[in-house]
């Protein structure tokens, strides 16, 4: 209701109590101005974050591709040992995201190297995060035995893994930048 909007603002000012209700059920004018002036902040604040979620899962659809490129090729063409290969695809993509979120996302002018060390504590948080959710999954489950051919690529439990932990890690990161690295 337009009581529960307005309140939160209207208690921040000089009353101490909500004015009543008119007989009819109508709010005093004053009162519906409060309440529609705090449906404007809500409804722009909740715009800015979904416009900022949109621009950093743009920058994680980028990371994803280049992060599961770099362990896919590393992996599969190279022979490279999965959890190395795993630890190189997310150094690439914790540049390129360090770029991007920095200067798109999250619009920062703050000082690099402050943000850039927090980024870095953030990484690392979500990077394990991130990494005991794949290790589990592929030695803990029966994933660890399974495999799909699909069209000219054989899908294995480890990749169904490393794609689930990928999610976490996606949205551990947000929070944490948004309200930690970039704030």
């Amino acid at each position: 209701s337009l009581a529960d909007i307005a309140r939160p603002i209207y208690m921040q000012g000089a009353p101490t109590r909500l004015p009543q209700l008119r007989p009819d059920g109508s709010m005093p004018l004053l009162f519906q101005a409060i309440a529609a002036t705090n449906m404007k902040r809500i409804s722009r604040h909740h715009i800015d974050t979904a416009l900022q979620f949109s621009r950093y899962a743009a920058v994680g659809m980028m990371n994803t591709l280049l992060t599961l490129g770099i362990i896919f090729i590393c992996k599969g063409l190279f022979h490279v040992n999965p959890w190395i290969s795993n630890a190189a695809g997310y150094v690439a993509g914790f540049i390129n995201s360090f770029i991007w979120n920095k200067l798109w996302v999250f619009r920062s002018h703050n000082n690099m190297m402050r943000e850039a060390l927090k980024f870095c504590i953030g990484f690392g948080i979500c990077y394990v995060l991130q990494f005991a959710v794949t290790w589990t999954l592929t030695e803990l489950t029966p994933l660890q035995d399974m495999s799909w051919q699909l069209p000219g690529f054989l899908l294995s439990g480890y990749a169904v893994a490393t794609l689930i932990g990928m999610m976490v890690y996606t949205g551990a990161n947000f929070i944490f930048n948004r309200m930690v690295t970039f704030r």
